[in-house]
Formats: C-alpha cells, structure tokens, sequence
C-alpha cells in the first residue's frame, strides 16, 4: 500500500517540477523582445534637474550580435559628430576636436545625468548576468541576475517581467554591498514594426541623485545587419555614412 502512495504522490509531483521556469531561456527571450540581435535605432536622451531644467541628446545608435555597439551624436550641435564603441567590457569615446578614441568606462556617462555608459551602450542581459533565481505570480516574474564578472556595471539585478510580454517593468540596480543604485522602469509599449514591440520610454531615477531623472526615448527602431568594420575604432568617426 505504501509503494502505490508513493507512486501517485510521484505522478503528482511530477507537472510541477516539469514547468519550472528556466530562468537563462526567459532572459534570453527578454533580450531579442527588446531588439533584435543586429539594428539600428534613434533614442532621445533627457536630463531632467530637480529645478526642472532639461538637456537633451539625440543618438544614432547600431549594435551587431550580443556584444557590439556604436552611437552617433546628432544633437545638441555643441556635441554633433561626437561617437561611442563599445565591445565587450570595452569601452571607447571618439571627439572630432581630438580626432582619436579615448578610453571611457562603464561607471562614467557620455550625458551625464542617471544613465551611466552601461545603461547607454546596453549589451544583452544574458551576456552579463547570470539567473541567480526566479519568482513568480500571476501576471510577473521576478528575475534575480548576478553579474558574471566584476567588469559588469551592477553587481545585481533584481528585474520585474510582464509574464504575458516577457518585457521588464521595472530593473531595480545594486552595487556588491547591496546599496541601490538606480531604478529603470520601462513604459510606453510601441509597435516599431517588423514583429518588434516593446518599451518606447526608460526613466531612470537614483537614491544618490534625489530630485534628478533621465529619460530615453526610442524610435525608428528596425532591423539591420552591418559590416564587421562598423565596430571597430577606425569607423568611429564614419558613423554617419550609416545614415546616407
């Protein structure tokens, strides 16, 4: 009698150990709904000061694969021609004044404002994080991300998932002493096109910046695929040509 109460207890168990949530293929799937792996798009940045004062940038950004990536300043005019490369953990800043990229890193911010470089020249999640855990209800996930070297911006992640979308609500950001750093919360869901939709707006806001926001606005965000020469340092001052 006891081996048959086993083996129904088993076959009870069994559904729901058999739809565990795999955390790595979810994070996976979050990136490519956000973009695809190769394109080109236009994002607005906004800082806001606790006075209300704005200032605005306009980025032509491309990104090849996981882990490559380069934008363009379009505006303001003070700013035009300036460019960013990222590959990997390396990061690079071209000036037109000094005519060669200088090394920047992934703390510091080409706008200044909330958004640090990590947060402008975003990899792939799941090339940077690995899944610590995952929480679930009816209608989120609650990812837990470990960061998979000390290169990586933030030592954690701890990022909300609309179920039905998989697409982040809201990213909550911590340094490795578990301090919060900043909140992403991600709004606005926009049809781009070409089987694309997601979040057309991030605001970020920070414990260590009370009273300041940044905004990024996306648009003209499609699919496209580039040459190997487009990320490398020697096409940082070329980038426009993207654009004819």
């Amino acid at each position: 009698m006891k081996f048959f109460k086993f083996i129904a207890l088993t076959l009870l168990c069994a559904p729901v150990l058999g739809f565990a949530v795999d955390g790595v293929a979810l994070l996976k799937k979050l990136d490519r709904n956000l973009e695809p792996e190769s394109y080109e798009s236009y994002r607005k940045l906004i800082n806001i000061e606790p006075n209300g004062n704005k200032k605005e940038f306009v980025l032509y950004s491309v990104k090849k694969g996981k882990d490559q990536t380069a934008s363009l300043f379009l505006q303001p005019a003070s700013d035009k021609g300036r460019s960013t490369l990222r590959q990997g953990d390396n990061m690079w800043m071209y000036l037109p004044s000094v005519g060669k990229p200088m090394r920047i890193t992934s703390l510091q911010s080409v706008t200044g404002g909330v958004f640090n470089n990590a947060d402008i020249m975003r990899l792939d999640y799941a090339v940077e994080y690995d899944v610590a855990s995952v929480d679930e209800s009816a209608t989120l996930y609650t990812l837990h991300l470990k960061a998979k070297t000390g290169e990586v911006a933030y030592d954690k992640l701890k990022m909300t998932v609309d179920k039905k979308l998989v697409l982040p609500v809201d990213i909550e950001a911590y340094a490795s002493s578990g301090m919060l750093l900043k909140t992403l919360h991600f709004k606005d869901i926009k049809d781009f096109g070409g089987g694309i939709r997601r979040p057309a707006t991030i605001e970020t806001d920070s414990p260590l910046y009370k009273g300041y926001k940044s905004v990024m606005l996306y648009s003209g965000l499609k699919k496209r695929d580039f040459a190997d020469e487009v990320f490398t340092q020697g096409f940082m001052s070329r980038l426009e040509e993207l654009r004819k």
